[in-house]
């Protein structure tokens, strides 16, 4: 590395420091949006979908079931699945199917009755149709399992810049 790219390496980092970015989980488990995460209650979810949905929420808002001095807020999630068939054989069997789970969710203050996120999520997955009725459901189980996963995450991750939003809003 040259003597001037060192330089401007060095100018570059301390240009980045000092225009005001922070880290979302600044303070780790004790920072403000893990705390405020955790401060989170998942209301029941419809179906199989749902009931894995609640767990991999409660999983990721409050890790080890922590929960900093009972709810402030109420998540409450609506799911959508849609099983699709789209490829087909000659003898008009279904080669291939989508699976698309969609959730709708609101995040509630439970002090206000105040709606403060209202968004939605989703993803998709392709399955591959066998000649074992076994090896599809299982195939398909595990669609559902994965999207949930998907899902969890992007609904976590905007929870959690909502968060952050309403910790600079805050007097």
């Amino acid at each position: 590395m040259t003597r001037g790219a060192a330089l401007l390496m060095v100018l570059g980092c301390a240009a980045l420091s000092a225009c005001g970015l922070q880290p979302m989980y600044a303070g780790g488990g004790q920072g403000a949006i893990a705390r405020g995460l955790a401060s989170i209650e998942v209301a029941p979810i419809e179906g199989r979908a749902g009931w894995l949905m609640r767990n991999a929420l409660r999983d990721k808002l409050a890790p080890g079931g922590a929960n900093a001095g009972g709810a402030r807020y109420v998540l409450n999630v609506r799911l959508d699945e849609q099983l699709t068939g789209l490829g087909l054989l000659r003898d008009d069997t279904i080669s291939r199917e989508s699976f698309v789970l969609r959730a709708r969710y609101q995040l509630v203050d439970t002090a206000t009755g105040q709606t403060v996120l209202d968004s939605t999520s989703g993803s998709d997955a392709g399955i591959d149709v066998v000649s074992s009725e076994y090896a599809v459901i299982a195939a398909e189980q595990t669609a559902r399992e994965n999207l949930v996963g998907e899902v969890a995450d992007r609904i976590v991750t905007n929870v959690a810049l909502r968060m952050k939003a309403l910790e600079q809003a805050a007097p």
